[in-house]
């Protein structure tokens, strides 16, 4: 466990610019703390002592305001930047060196059985209130929009953006590991795609208009 709560602080030391010091990350990031719950929990879980789990993921989430289920898999290096809101379920399977932003849930539809919430892959970043629901995989190195849906797989190395969520590329350039704010927004590019055909359509009625206006004359 101590183990993989070094590799967890060495990762955010690494991604996180406000990290000052290691003694910092350990007494003051909610995530460390609900990691390293979760992994006291997980242990438990494995052994089935399923009741005990649970009261030591709720008494993280009532501390920490993350909730991690522990039957969850986690992998190391996990960042979960200030975590109010984070929900990770029972069948999530959470691959090595990923961030979490905020408000991120990881969870089902209600629909499923068995295997039932995502699996994410390595290096993957989910910014802020992003719901990613449903036994779906999401790939290596992938990035998801603030606020977006996934319901769908995601590929490897591309960047997902919207409700529901939709791969979209950005001029062919890698988006920066903690940049949330250079993303597409394919809600305002198609209301601008269709202002752009209403002043198309509008210039065409008028031009008609006065082509018949001097035709009266």
């Amino acid at each position: 466990m101590f183990r993989r709560m070094r590799e967890d602080i060495d990762f955010i030391m690494k991604m996180d610019p406000a990290a000052r010091s290691r003694w910092e990350v350990f007494l003051t990031y909610s995530g460390v703390h609900a990691g390293a719950f979760y992994r006291i929990a997980h242990k438990l879980y494995q052994r089935k002592w399923y009741t005990v789990a649970r009261m030591i993921s709720q008494f993280a989430r009532l501390l920490t305001g993350i909730e991690i289920h522990p039957g969850a898999v986690i992998g190391k290096g996990l960042f979960i930047d200030h975590g109010t809101g984070v929900v990770i379920g029972e069948t999530a399977i959470v691959g090595d060196y990923v961030v979490l932003y905020q408000g991120v849930t990881l969870g089902g539809t209600g629909k499923e059985k068995g295997k039932r919430h995502p699996t994410i892959g390595n290096h993957v970043l989910i910014a802020t209130g992003a719901k990613v629901l449903g036994s779906l995989t999401v790939g290596d190195y992938a990035k998801i929009g603030a606020g977006s849906v996934v319901l769908k797989s995601v590929p490897p190395n591309s960047t997902v953006v919207g409700i529901p969520g939709r791969v979209v590329a950005i001029d062919g350039r890698r988006v920066d590991e903690l940049n949330q704010v250079d993303l597409p927004d394919p809600v305002s590019e198609m209301v601008q795609m269709m202002q752009d055909r209403i002043e198309f359509l509008e210039r065409n009625v008028a031009l008609l208009e006065a082509a018949q206006t001097k035709l009266r004359h």
